[in-house]
């Protein structure tokens, strides 16, 4: 399969498939409004508003799985979003990354790329141990874990919390 196979619910519960995004040049975020990164959602708009007239699409899965970080609904979760930080780019509706019921995209995300080492990924690890939050094999670490596709659809980057969107900058403008 390849990533344009994938389907998911978008906020108001309608079916979305990856294929509409053929061509352009994706970041995937798992988010969550009440987490330690939410300020994150400012650099993705960011990003947004500088590069998607060039192909830049930001595709943005709440989740609430890292101690309930991102509780309420998902028009809540949005308007929270749009009132806070101005968000303009697709926000879908609230999935699981990891465990019994990760969402199949997640599942293709996770076994196509490891992790991106950077000096900050110990550092990271560490805390989620401290936080009694460990993982396994390839599962996500935490919210505002990205993935970086480019306009192929291939996965070229799997970047822990710790980076930020301004960070994968460079990276992005070298796919468009």
């Amino acid at each position: 399969m390849s990533i344009f196979d994938y389907s998911f619910k978008d906020k108001k519960q309608q079916v979305i498939s990856l294929s509409d995004f053929k061509g352009k040049v994706l970041l995937i975020v798992n988010t969550a409004t009440g987490c330690g990164f939410t300020p994150q959602y400012e650099g993705l708009e960011q990003l947004h508003e500088k590069y998607s007239a060039q192909g830049l699409e930001i595709l943005d899965f709440p989740c609430n799985q890292f101690l309930e970080q991102a509780p309420g609904s998902d028009d809540e979760i949005s308007e929270f979003c749009r009132v806070n930080f101005g968000t303009k780019y697709k926000q879908f509706a609230k999935i699981d990354v990891n465990g019994e019921h990760t969402h199949p995209l997640y599942t293709y995300l996770k076994g196509a790329v490891s992790e991106t080492e950077n000096a900050e990924t110990g550092k990271f690890l560490e805390l989620l141990e401290s936080l009694n939050q460990t993982r396994t094999g390839s599962d996500i670490e935490w919210n505002f874990t990205k993935f970086l596709v480019d306009r192929t659809g291939q996965v070229v980057g799997r970047y822990n919390p710790t980076i930020t969107p301004a960070e994968l900058e460079a990276k992005i403008e070298s796919l468009l």
